[in-house]
């Protein structure tokens, strides 16, 4: 019985490697041993920054609602703010909230004036 020899399926391998290591400097990026190490080790780093992105985002929404609402009344913080939409009972997200802050002012405005309503009544 001949023997088989892996010579393609290891060139393949190492190519599939190769391949996610391109752009990487020194060694990283065509030595398959220090290749492997460094693709694994960026997988982990994609794996963690994709939750990373969530909150990273999630924080600059904040900060964008808290600066509108200071805009717009002196006295209102971000806190008071998701307080009086949730009396109000007016359920938007973050992420919609501090887009209509940036791209319709007026808008935003009429949000900030029932969620301070909403907090006076209650």
């Amino acid at each position: 019985m001949a023997r088989i020899k892996r010579g393609v399926t290891a060139h393949a391998r190492h190519q599939k490697v190769r391949k996610l290591a391109k752009g990487y400097r020194g060694r990283g990026k065509n030595v398959y041993r220090v290749a492997i190490e460094r693709v694994e080790k960026g997988l982990q780093y994609q794996y963690r920054d994709r939750k990373v992105r969530k909150r990273n985002f999630r924080s600059l929404w904040i900060q964008r609602i808290n600066a509108a609402v200071r805009a717009h009344d002196d006295s209102m913080t971000y806190a008071s703010f998701i307080d009086g939409m949730a009396k109000a009972g007016i359920e938007v997200d973050r992420k919609v909230l501090a887009d209509v802050a940036v791209h319709e002012p007026e808008a935003f405005a009429s949000l900030v004036d029932q969620a301070k309503a909403a907090r006076v009544s209650a």
